[in-house]
Formats: C-alpha cells, structure tokens, sequence
C-alpha cells in the first residue's frame, strides 16, 4: 500500500511582493516591442492590448481615429501613462519602422508564416502588427513585413480576436512564454 503524499502549499504572492519584483522605472518609447494594431475595429480590443503591453514593457501603436483615445482610456485599468505612439498614416509608419531597423511582423495566417510556439523571443526592436478584425492585414501592408507568424487553432473558427491574439504574440516576442 503507498502512502499519499500531500501536495506542495501554493503560496499566492500578495500584490506588494508582485509589484516589488517588477521594474523599478517605467518603460521608455526606446523599448524593443510594439504592438500595432494599426486598423482596428474594436476599441475594447485596443485596451485589452494596452494592459498587455504593460505587463511584457512593450509600447501600443495606434492610429489617430477619433475614438481610439476614448477607447484607451476606458482599457486603461491601471491608470497610469501609457507609451502610445500615433500613427497617421499606417503604412508610412511601417516603412519609416523597417527603415529604422525594426523587424516588421505580422499576425497573419499566410503560407510562409512560422506557428506561434516556433516564433523566437525579439533580439532586435519588433512590430507585431495586427491586422483589422474581419480583414486582416491589408495587402498593401503585406510587403512591409519581414515575416508572418500564425496561431494554430483546432476549432472551428479561423481566428482570435485582435486582442487575445496580439496578447500571445506579445508574450512570445517578450520571450515570457
């Protein structure tokens, strides 16, 4: 007969001890990371990934629609400065980023894509680029990019939320997952 035994305590951090291990300074507009959901269709979607971006220290590219600050201040749960950029003009964004030096990555379902569990963590300044929720990336955007990366998915739909997906690819380039 083997004897049980019992489970490891899990000892929940309280949030004085999560915010002490976290970086001493707020990111700066310098950082390797940002997220461009640069044709957007839901502002909830645009909060979600600013909350996102200050959890892996990465900034949001936004374009300069009239309801996108709105929207960032009602995602803005935390209630402290963002690092936003405004884009006026996506594709000249992209082209100045590439330009730059930055790697330009979509999230697009597209052949030459590399699934999400292959893409490696950012070593040089990245734009995950995320397309507008029913169209994708626009095909004029496509030849901006340096690459693609795909979420595989089993179900029966062929894509996550701008959001959720922006999320993930922001962890993986953030090298946390």
């Amino acid at each position: 007969m083997s004897r049980r035994t019992a489970p490891p305590a899990i000892r929940v951090r309280r949030p004085r001890e999560i915010r002490d291990r976290r970086r001493s300074r707020a990111h700066s507009c310098w950082d390797h990371l940002v997220a461009a959901p640069l044709w957007p269709l839901h502002g909830a979607n645009l909060g979600t990934l600013l909350r996102t971006c200050d959890a892996v220290g990465a900034c949001l590219a936004v374009p300069r629609f009239p309801w996108v600050p709105e929207a960032l201040d009602r995602g803005n749960t935390l209630r402290r400065p963002a690092c936003v950029h405004w884009v006026n003009d996506p594709l000249a964004w992209l082209e100045a980023q590439r330009n730059a030096g930055s790697r330009v990555v979509g999230v697009e379902l597209a052949d030459e894509a590399v699934r999400l569990a292959d893409l490696p963590a950012a070593r040089v300044r990245t734009v995950a680029v995320l397309g507008h929720e029913q169209h994708g990336i626009p095909a004029e955007a496509l030849d901006l990019l340096d690459g693609a990366v795909e979420i595989p998915m089993v179900g029966h739909g062929s894509s996550l939320n701008v959001a959720v997906a922006g999320s993930l690819v922001l962890y993986r380039l953030a090298g946390l997952l």
